[in-house]
């Protein structure tokens, strides 16, 4: 079972308040403070929802508020909140006297947003802006720096086991698409033999002593 609404809306105002509504309001939370808000506005004899007076002297009429643009030393202590607590702007303005909840969002919706991408950092994360297209652009280094580059990062230590890892990983590589132009083939060998018996004869008279 929900919770039972604060006042009857068919009997309410709504829209703007008027200054009459507003100066009673003012002139009954002076006299009695300001109590339950369910009970205030029949209380008050204003035809309005407890809430509605609730936000009414809270973001317009208590005479704590600060009245004015915000100062650089507010916007840095609002941003400095942010990046601990998040948008939770009650807490935030519990930090700044005399500034509403809905003033500091919407103050930072509309101004601090802009400052903060005009600095190249994230509102919402609070850290630097990286372009997609910086994020995803390939190398344009070459192999060879590549390969310098990799050599020049080895330790002391090390320095020696990478410069024979090369080594033996040039010695293995493939030449020419896996082919070795460096073989060396042998013509065949001509027999000393007759190969047929036609030619014996004439391998007899040519060997003869």
């Amino acid at each position: 079972m929900g919770r039972s609404p604060c006042c009857e809306k068919a009997h309410t105002n709504k829209g703007a308040w008027t200054k009459e509504e507003d100066k009673r309001l003012v002139s009954y939370i002076r006299a009695h403070g300001e109590g339950c808000w369910r009970a205030l506005p029949k209380a008050a004899g204003l035809l309005r929802c407890g809430k509605s007076c609730r936000l009414r002297w809270i973001n317009y009429l208590r005479p704590d508020l600060k009245r004015g643009n915000f100062t650089e030393e507010e916007d840095d202590v609002i941003i400095k909140l942010h990046q601990i607590l998040g948008n939770k702007w009650s807490l935030i303005a519990g930090r700044l006297p005399g500034r509403t909840d809905n003033e500091i969002k919407n103050y930072w919706n509309t101004h601090i947003k802009r400052k903060l991408l005009a600095r190249g950092i994230d509102p919402k994360t609070h850290r630097p802006l990286i372009s997609g297209a910086a994020a995803n652009a390939p190398s344009s280094r070459r192999p060879e720096d590549q390969l310098a580059a990799a050599r020049s990062s080895c330790s002391p230590e090390t320095r020696g086991a990478c410069h024979s890892s090369d080594d033996d990983d040039s010695a293995s590589a493939p030449r020419h698409g896996g082919i070795d132009l460096n073989l060396s083939i042998s013509p065949p060998r001509e027999s000393s033999l007759p190969t047929s018996s036609t030619t014996v004869v004439e391998w007899k008279l040519h060997h003869r002593p």
